[in-house]
């Protein structure tokens, strides 16, 4: 197990000291689904996904599987597939996996709001591409490309998520 902690725009671990980014509003205690918080505590990594026709299948110790064009995230608090991915085209609010800018040529998938799920609780918590000005996201950790592979290659199996 090779654990990563985030802290204060630093992700670390394995020898390894990354500029990292999180929510627009920081990280949370109290996540709740839009507040573009990151939830505090330990998220497991349990599995990646990736742009096959933009990257090869990146190395890591999780579960690696590609993203296809219609694969997207339920993050409608109302629809019983909420916080879990879906096949598009989907009639409730969520995400699409497949996009142009690039965020989600690598996904690894948190374990944030999944056993059990709790509507309302936050959706769609990733370990992801980070956007090229480094802004912050929505809820989820994010690197630039070539840090976040070789986290995973690292052998990442969970983040700790700090305030």
């Amino acid at each position: 197990m090779v654990e990563f902690y985030y802290q204060n725009g630093l992700l670390q671990g394995a020898g390894l000291k990354l500029r990292a980014v999180c929510g627009r509003a920081g990280v949370s205690g109290h996540k709740v689904e839009g507040d573009g918080a990151t939830p505090l505590g330990r998220l497991e990594l349990l599995r990646v996904m990736y742009r096959a026709d933009r990257i090869r299948p990146p190395a890591c110790v999780v579960p690696v599987e590609p993203i296809g064009k219609f694969d997207g995230w339920c993050d409608d608090v109302a629809d019983a597939a909420y916080n879990r991915p879906v096949s598009l085209p989907y009639p409730a609010r969520h995400e699409a996996l497949w996009r142009a800018d690039g965020v989600y040529d690598v996904i690894g998938v948190l374990g944030w709001n999944l056993a059990p799920v709790v509507p309302g609780r936050g959706s769609a918590i990733f370990l992801h591409v980070a956007a090229a000005d480094l802004a912050p996201t929505a809820g989820c950790v994010a690197l630039e490309l070539r840090d976040l592979l070789a986290v995973l290659a690292a052998g990442i199996t969970a983040v700790e998520v700090r305030g």
